[in-house]
């Protein structure tokens, strides 16, 4: 597996195994686009065009043999407070590939690259049974404010070597966000 940094010509593969990733999974936000297609693959299009958008963090996953795109992360600027920060998501693994660590590296290399980069925290919606593995904590207890209180600590936060207590206050995901 290598894992690399998105090229204009994935984004078809990243749409189509988005879909397939979360076309598996029932909830109701976001909702399915009328062609069928889970919001999520919308959302990353939207994303790639939003101005919180950060080239470096949106990473491919490509399996070993005939280099075919098997997994997609993403992480693009929002604001916490009066700073930018890191929201992450969506992260997607193909259905056929998933149960082979291929989320979990995407996932360790994201986290590596965006403190590499110098950014402070990385936030995300998501369970937290699923990404306390990777040092993500309830948002609440670092003083960050969830865009919807009722996320409760599914909004969670990794803080990376850049982050200061007083960085705290609300966060808003990037603009593309508030489309779905």
């Amino acid at each position: 597996m290598l894992i690399r940094q998105e090229r204009p010509s994935d984004a078809p593969a990243v749409r189509a195994l988005t879909a397939a990733a979360f076309g598996r999974v029932e909830h109701s936000a976001p909702p399915v686009e009328p062609d069928g297609v889970p919001g999520e693959a919308t959302l990353v299009g939207w994303l790639r065009d939003d101005p919180g958008w950060v080239p470096e963090l949106s990473l491919v996953a490509e399996s070993g043999s005939g280099a075919e795109v098997v997994g997609h992360v993403i992480a693009t600027h929002g604001r916490l407070a009066d700073r930018p920060a890191l929201g992450l998501g969506p992260l997607s693994v193909d259905p056929a590939h998933q149960g082979h660590g291929i989320g979990s590296a995407l996932m360790h290399t994201i986290l590596g690259a965006a403190d590499a980069m110098g950014e402070p925290v990385v936030v995300l919606l998501g369970d937290p049974a699923l990404y306390s593995r990777f040092g993500f904590r309830p948002a609440g207890g670092l003083g960050i404010e969830a865009p919807e209180p009722a996320w409760g600590d599914y909004f969670q936060a990794r803080t990376l070597t850049a982050w200061r207590a007083e960085y705290a206050g609300r966060f808003r995901y990037a603009a593309s966000f508030d489309r779905l």
